[in-house]
């Protein structure tokens, strides 16, 4: 085959890549490993930034989000005897919508397989090539089992932290900085209407809760585990009295309902560069990892996408310094803000031992949170979105 860029991975950052490229008139190929079924399935983000809703509206993909999501205009901040609410219209004039990865990428999947475009899933044995030249391409068999080669003029590795872009680059050209957490997230999703308008992040002596949503009738919950506990350890039972316990406040009650799934998930943060080497390309999760607490992993892979997408139609026919040469610069200055962002939130509000002055500095940084306008503003603006080319 030939097209001119091959995206490896059908998540959010190779699926908006191609739609992108698609509207601008590139031809793009996507390669997935996994069957369609399972990519729009498995449960992931369900916060989305203004700036990724309104890429996707003036793509034509925003149709159903504007019909299914939940536009939220603050957060709630909690902590024993306070539920503080942050108004994001008011502080910075952006909002964020409820709306899930899963339904993103089915939007997106069925944007491409409609457009009649070039999608193959459940790939094996992937492997890239000459990406050091100017003649790169990708080998793979198909789902028949079939030897297929594409020759391309680049190639965007969207395959996630464990996918094979990044080990492509050469390990005495790339570095990486890391972080793990010694605590992770339990997640459930609950057939139970939201207890609240909008989001709760909630500070407990136990460790950090927060409620969410996915519609009017289904709540997405999370509270802070040891890496140690298994899904065995928790009941629907216990899992419900601790989310009570964390969540409470005066006046106010936790719906709880049938748990429909749950998921321990652990903790990291995650930088590699170089996110180009060569005619290899890196975006989202293959580049970066984020712990959930900002909501910024689902907007960054969009991000990237966006920026690499400009670079790429930049590209074409121009002459001189080739606008992909500013991808890396731009894209990891923005990763950088948002993996600050994401360890400032998930260090204020997830308890670490029983470490008296930690918390107490926890408590001091959620009072100023809701006391000093110039600090929820802060987070107001990094929590809804920078620009893409921030």
């Amino acid at each position: 085959m030939r097209t001119q860029v091959a995206i490896i991975g059908a998540g959010p950052a190779g699926l908006v890549l191609a739609h992108l490229l698609y509207n601008a008139g590139i031809e793009s190929v996507i390669l997935e490993n996994r069957s369609r079924d399972y990519i729009e399935a498995r449960l992931r983000a369900g916060v989305l930034e203004q700036g990724t809703v309104e890429l996707l509206r003036q793509n034509g993909v925003g149709v159903r989000l504007d019909r299914e999501g939940l536009r939220h205009d603050g957060i709630y901040l909690q902590w024993p005897g306070t539920r503080q609410h942050l108004d994001f219209l008011e502080l910075c004039g952006r909002s964020v919508w409820i709306y899930g990865q899963t339904e993103v990428v089915k939007d997106l999947v069925a944007a491409r397989l409609g457009a009649g475009q070039p999608m193959y899933f459940e790939v094996s044995d992937s492997a890239v090539h000459d990406i050091d030249t100017d003649r790169p391409a990708v080998t793979f068999l198909d789902v028949d089992g079939n030897a297929q080669r594409i020759q391309c003029d680049l190639i965007a590795g969207c395959d996630g932290f464990h996918g094979i872009s990044r080990s492509a680059i050469p390990a005495a050209a790339s570095r990486s900085w890391e972080r793990d957490y010694p605590y992770g997230w339990l997640g459930i999703l609950a057939q139970a209407p939201p207890s609240t308008d909008e989001l709760i992040y909630a500070w407990h002596s136990n460790g950090f809760a927060m409620h969410s949503m996915r519609s009017p009738s289904i709540s997405r919950l999370y509270f802070q585990v040891s890496l140690d506990e298994t899904l065995q350890d928790w009941s629907d039972d216990r899992i419900w009295t601790e989310l009570t316990t964390r969540l409470a406040h005066e006046g106010w009650e936790l719906t709880t309902g049938p748990v429909l799934d749950k998921s321990i998930t652990p903790m990291r943060s995650f930088v590699s560069a170089p996110m180009r080497y060569g005619r290899l390309f890196l975006a989202g999760d293959a580049a970066h990892i984020v712990p959930p607490t900002g909501a910024k992993g689902l907007n960054l892979a969009v991000a990237d996408a966006k920026l690499l997408a400009d670079a790429i139609i930049a590209s074409y026919g121009f002459r001189g310094v080739s606008p992909l040469d500013a991808y890396q610069e731009t894209a990891l200055r923005r990763v950088w803000r948002c993996t600050h962002f994401s360890w400032w939130m998930t260090s204020m509000l997830h308890t670490e031992g029983s470490d008296p002055f930690a918390r107490e500095l926890q408590l001091a940084q959620l009072r100023y949170l809701s006391t000093s306008r110039a600090a929820a503003q802060s987070l107001a603006e990094n929590y809804t979105g920078l620009p893409f080319g921030w």
